[in-house]
């Protein structure tokens, strides 16, 4: 198990978050994780899965803002043999290999309004239909939705159904990001250090302390996955000696003018904004900087219509 997937940490931020974990993890309530992106909201899905009842079952996740819409609903509910052209025989949704453990979708706010109203059935019904089948199946799982958009804010545009919102809202755990956690930034450096080496083949690199004050300085707005991004790109620089602030490379980050605000997709556009401006339009350094994936950066483009010429 790698330290992405650990629960490293110790603010006290992060201990409530945890606290709040232990309580639900025992009962089959669904749960909704808010948070922007790289937080550490699926390594909170995969601890309570992993403290449950349903450990032994399997833990399914799927990105609800990775797949157009009529493939994300064939991929969560499945379908039979010639429910569309394509498919030439039948296969099993998430949902049905999810059976006797934990359902995770992450970015349910992307959820099309079409596949919003058929899943809101498996959490009142606990049943199914795959796309193309007549026959109702059961769904015997347990629901952990991850998102980092305001769904309040969703409900009153109409870009999310008022009554699934409130399917997902029963028990919520707001995770804050990395800079409101800072005493956690050194602790999770250690541990991604060591995982990346164990990866590499090699000991882990040290830290300067000069490197420790930059760390402890940036603002992390990729959160803990960008944390991890530097980290691996500083410990292939290093060639194995100390890691540098140069070997961190951490640029001084955009700061939106904008009012604050809740809306977190707000927050998560104009921050994309920024890096994109900074890095001269250059996704691959973009996506870097921010700690995501060229696929999940393309996919944020679209989502905001953002462009940089």
């Amino acid at each position: 198990m790698n330290a992405w997937s650990t629960v490293i940490g110790t603010s006290n931020g992060w201990l409530s978050i945890l606290k709040q974990a232990k309580q639900v993890a025992d009962t089959e309530t669904t749960v909704l994780l808010v948070g922007e992106s790289g937080t550490g909201k699926e390594v909170i899905a995969r601890f309570i899965h992993r403290i449950s009842r349903r450990k032994d079952g399997p833990f399914v996740g799927l990105n609800c803002a990775a797949l157009p819409e009529h493939l994300l609903e064939s991929e969560l509910f499945g379908y039979e043999r010639g429910a569309f052209t394509g498919a030439h025989q039948a296969k099993p949704g998430q949902i049905e290999l999810a059976a006797g453990g934990v359902l995770f979708l992450d970015e349910v706010g992307e959820m099309s309004l079409s596949g919003q109203a058929k899943f809101l059935r498996v959490l009142q019904e606990r049943e199914f239909q795959r796309l193309g089948g007549v026959r109702p199946q059961r769904a015997n799982v347990r629901v952990i939705a991850a998102t980092n958009r305001n769904l309040e804010k969703a409900v009153e545009r109409g870009a999310f159904r008022e009554d699934l919102y409130y399917r997902l809202l029963v028990f919520d755990i707001h995770i804050p990001p990395l800079r409101e956690r800072a005493t956690d930034i050194l602790e999770l450096s250690e541990a991604f250090l060591g995982d990346i080496a164990r990866s590499f083949g090699r000991p882990p690199a040290g830290l300067t302390n000069d490197a420790r004050e930059a760390l402890l300085r940036h603002d992390w707005p990729g959160n803990v996955r960008e944390l991890r991004n530097a980290l691996e790109r500083a410990a292939i620089l290093c060639e194995g000696g100390l890691i540098t602030t140069d070997h961190l490379s951490l640029q001084p980050r955009f700061r939106s003018t904008l009012p604050q605000t809740t809306d977190l997709s707000v927050v998560e556009r104009e921050t994309i904004h920024g890096v994109l401006r900074e890095c001269r339009g250059n996704k691959a350094r973009a996506a870097r900087q921010l700690g995501l994936s060229r696929t999940q950066l393309y996919v944020r483009l679209r989502k905001y219509e953002l462009e940089y010429p």
